[in-house]
């Protein structure tokens, strides 16, 4: 399938936007991640790029969560990370008023099986921009650092995936670790800025 030229502008222009914030390697916040590293770039969309891979949900996924851009509450510590990108569909359409549904362990590697610390949804804009504040999580035992990640579109299936850390010691050694759900990181102010778009199959 050929791209229009339109098509095309679209996906240089939101290409640029998701790599803008990835020019510096994060080198300080959390020793894991001390040695630098040329990154991939996050998926992209266009006629001869692959949805983003799915992976488990694992055993922790909770329903229902609460609607907020932010998992930063009281009691909640770590090094602070701020997460963003853009839900496209593979023929570089933005997905407004997609639900990204997310869930971590705590700093210390555990999750909230109580309640719903560590976890919330947001929702996608009118350019299928999100946006969310919440913590590096720590180490669960067996994994390396990692995010889980429910995408769904309106009226669309659900994508179940997770997201990693460029650099985490722990990769190599993960059997679920794939470079292609690697998030781009940077160290800027008082939080990590990471980046990553969803593309989502059209439907």
């Amino acid at each position: 399938m050929t791209c229009h030229p339109a098509s095309r502008s679209r996906r240089r222009a939101l290409r640029t936007l998701a790599q803008s914030a990835a020019l510096t390697p994060l080198v300080a916040a959390w020793p894991p991640l001390a040695r630098a590293q040329t990154l991939p770039p996050t998926p992209s969309c266009g006629a001869s790029e692959s949805p983003t891979a799915s992976q488990t949900e694992g055993p922790y996924y909770k329903r229902s969560t609460p609607l907020r851009s932010s998992l930063i509450e009281p009691g909640v510590t770590g090094d602070r990370l701020v997460l963003s990108g853009f839900v496209l569909t593979t023929d570089c359409k933005p997905v407004p008023g997609a639900v990204l549904d997310f869930w971590h362990a705590d700093a210390k590697g555990n999750y909230d099986n109580e309640g719903f610390r560590l976890r919330g949804h947001v929702l996608a804009d009118a350019q299928g921009r999100y946006r969310l504040e919440t913590i590096v999580p720590g180490l669960y035992p067996g994994r390396t650092r990692h995010i889980h990640v429910k995408v769904q579109p309106s009226g669309g299936r659900v994508l179940t995936t997770q997201l990693y850390f460029p650099d985490d010691a722990g990769n190599q050694r993960d059997g679920l670790y794939a470079p292609a759900l690697q998030m781009s990181l940077t160290r800027g102010g008082e939080a990590a800025q990471g980046s990553f778009n969803f593309v989502l199959r059209r439907a």
